[in-house]
């Protein structure tokens, strides 16, 4: 380290030392954005987790996501002070983020309004890595820079806590850095777009008018969360494929046979909505005439699909779990290429798109197609990750995510009759990568579809209500 950049750091390190005894007051005057801020943080990172945040301050927005282990480390010594004094069962260091030296993990770190006053952000997220396992989320949230000439006034005439001069960076910008430090962003987010409290007036522009596309560039808050670039080293998982099915008997032999061999060891378990073509009793065949494959039968106690794809993950001894479609008009040839993205790190919740290559006259009805890529652009932007097809059958994720996303149900409850939905959302929550595979979508050759166009139409619409009110107006 220069003596240029020690100096630098110590005039930091003093500006804040001096602030300490009054961050509380500027914190309260502020509380729209703060309290904001904080229902947000809460909102990403589950309760009792190990958590490390960066810049901790007065330890506030800490306490606030409920850690079972939570580390602070603060670059003035005032506020290692304060924080302690205030949350007594959390730990606050005196650290610089550029030169991290911690000797433990940890399930998420924060960086909350820290990053416009490091000398060289690139370097203090390469020192995460220290304390990063394959699963660490880190969460970077900044102030937009549309916003810097506002902000500055806010200072001059005592509204807002005074600061040194500091970085002001984009979203992109943060992305690239990330990048640079090999990690990857899993999902962005623009959140509070009127930050005092105004009775009717901030209600309508924070928990609505917010998030509509354009006005979101121009709210004060962005946040950014990431993961590690993980390339893993080439193992086998076990797997556990399960088919919902209902009057699919002339399905249930190819799909046996269809499925090719991948990873250490493949279950099969056919869920039965209660057919009455005789499906069960082909399962049945299908178990005798191979004895070679791991096939399972369940029969359903409820109704749906969504239903049907719980009672199966529930059965399942497999690492990672995926669904088929029992039409088969995902191709179960295609499932390698599933099985290959999760195992190799490349997503940790893959989903199949249909529309991307041509499809088959047949394979799907105009009506369909229309609202598919309707509720595609809508759950891309509630989800904040891109995804082209919502409703492609085939979805891929290890199950200790998906035990993760069970224990956190109930955020959500029970919403979806077809199980796409509870699966993106749940990994939409648990801040999961989500990654998207393109399949060349088939005719069904037997039986007839289970949809029914407007009546599900319906039910898309409200969830995707539903889905506003769960991930963007939290």
């Amino acid at each position: 380290m220069t003596l240029q950049t020690k100096d630098k750091k110590q005039a930091i390190r003093d500006h804040f030392n001096r602030l300490a005894s009054r961050r509380a007051y500027w914190q309260q005057k502020s509380g729209v954005y703060y309290e904001d801020q904080a229902r947000y943080y809460k909102f990403l990172v589950p309760e009792g987790m190990r958590v490390l945040e960066v810049g901790s301050s007065l330890g506030n927005l800490l306490a606030a996501v409920k850690p079972a282990r939570g580390v602070g480390v603060e670059l003035s010594e005032e506020m290692v002070n304060e924080a302690s004094r205030l949350h007594p069962k959390l730990e606050f260091r005196v650290g610089d983020a550029e030169t991290l030296s911690l000797h433990e993990t940890f399930d998420v770190i924060i960086m909350a309004d820290v990053i416009g006053h490091l000398l060289d952000v690139e370097a203090a997220f390469k020192r995460l890595h220290h304390v990063c396992t394959p699963e660490t989320r880190i969460i970077v949230s900044y102030f937009n820079y549309l916003w810097e000439p506002v902000l500055r006034l806010g200072e001059t005439i005592g509204m807002k806590m005074p600061q040194r001069e500091q970085s002001w960076l984009s979203p992109a910008d943060i992305a690239n850095l990330l990048h640079l430090a090999d990690f990857e962003v899993v999902k962005t987010e623009q959140r509070l777009l009127l930050p005092k409290g105004i009775p009717l007036l901030s209600v309508l522009f924070n928990r609505f008018t917010a998030y509509l596309p354009f006005l979101s560039k121009l709210c004060l808050c962005h946040y950014v969360v990431a993961r590690p670039r993980v390339r893993k080293a080439a193992r086998a998982y076990s797997s556990t494929i399960v088919i919902p099915c209902r009057n699919e008997r002339g399905n249930i032999e190819a799909a046996v046979q269809r499925i090719p061999p991948f990873g250490e060891h493949q279950e099969v378990i056919f869920v039965d909505g209660h057919s009455t073509d005789g499906t069960t009793d082909e399962i049945r065949r299908a178990m005798a005439a191979y004895p070679g494959k791991d096939i399972k039968m369940l029969v359903q106690d409820g109704i749906g699909k969504g239903d049907a794809v719980r009672k199966g993950f529930a059965q399942a001894k497999g690492d990672i779990l995926m669904i088929l479609d029992a039409d088969l008009t995902m191709p179960p040839e295609d499932l390698p290429k599933f099985y290959d993205a999760i195992a190799s790190g490349k997503g940790e919740f893959i989903n199949g798109c249909r529309l991307v290559y041509p499809m088959k006259s047949q394979a799907m009805r105009v009506l369909n197609l229309i609202g598919n890529k309707f509720f595609s652009m809508a759950f891309s932007w509630l989800l904040n990750q891109r995804i082209k097809d919502t409703l492609c059958g085939t979805k891929v994720l290890f199950r200790r995510d998906y035990d993760r996303l069970v224990a956190n149900r109930q955020y959500f409850g029970d919403f979806d009759p077809f199980g796409d939905f509870d699966l993106l959302f749940g990994a939409s929550k648990l801040n999961l990568h989500i990654v998207e595979i393109p399949i060349r979508y088939q005719d069904r050759t037997y039986g007839t579809t289970n949809i029914q166009r407007f009546a599900h139409g319906w039910l898309l619409l409200k969830m995707t209500i539903y889905g506003f009110f769960r991930l963007k107006a939290v």
